[in-house]
């Protein structure tokens, strides 16, 4: 990444909160210069990005949505799983098919289980679906109308988390496809030493290292956001077009 746009995205941060409070022009410029000055030391994160975290959601209104209503829809989902009986519609009918098939797997096999399950959905705009060109769905929308991208991840988060993986084992990630040249999202699911990526576009779970064409955006989980500076060595990257314009 160039010191401009490395600049550019640090600028960006701050305008959301992410790096942290309002500074005097001369502090933040100091602060932008430092993280320059580090920023190829600290490439290490998922995706081979420098990363930014922060403890607050602001700026992120969709996933905070969509964790209120998980929250309030959560109960209706438990006593699914603990009785068939209150499983009253189709959507908590399979919510409790794949939660039951994998709970006795392997760590590994839960993740390959979820990834399987979810990426049956066929795949729909969000203007198909809702009328407008962003939305992030919850679980029981997901599996009510299918979705896009991050619907998919959103999905295969609760139900990992309900298998037992920890918040802080996973992110949804908004990234750059640099080969489409359009946003994505994706699941990581930190695995030991490695970071598993399950991606809507495919069955195959591989470690995040293997993907030299995603460049990250931002990633989040229930407490916790990360903006995310540069990547792997890539090739010429595409202006960010936005999630609207993924396929």
């Amino acid at each position: 990444m160039t010191r401009r746009g490395f600049l550019a995205a640090c600028a960006a941060l701050f305008a959301v909160g992410l790096v942290g409070p309002s500074v005097g022009a001369a502090a933040g410029d100091t602060m932008l210069a430092d993280l320059a000055m580090t920023s190829q030391a600290l490439g290490n994160g998922l995706f081979g990005s420098a990363e930014v975290r922060s403890d607050s959601l602001q700026g992120l209104p969709q996933w905070t949505r969509v964790l209120a209503d998980m929250q309030a829809e959560g109960p209706v989902f438990d006593r699914c799983l603990a009785d068939a009986g209150e499983c009253a519609t189709p959507v908590l009918t399979n919510w409790r098919k794949i939660i039951a098939a994998a709970q006795g797997l392997s760590r590994r096999e839960k993740v390959t289980a979820v990834n399987d399950f979810f990426n049956r959905w066929p795949y729909k705009l969000d203007q198909e679906i809702y009328g407008r060109s962003e939305y992030w769905a919850t679980l029981r929308e997901f599996m009510t109308r299918s979705g896009d991208c991050e619907d998919y991840s959103i999905a295969k988060y609760f139900a990992l988390r309900k298998l037992g993986f920890g918040k802080d084992e996973m992110r949804i990630v908004i990234l750059m496809d640099q080969i489409r040249g359009i946003g994505h999202a994706v699941l990581a699911v930190y695995d030991g030493d490695d970071i598993l990526i399950l991606d809507s576009l495919s069955n195959l779970i591989l470690p995040h290292t293997r993907y030299k064409h995603y460049a990250p955006q931002y990633s989040m989980n229930e407490t916790t956001r990360w903006a995310h500076i540069g990547g792997f060595e890539k090739q010429s990257k595409p202006p960010y077009q936005g999630l609207a314009t993924r396929k």
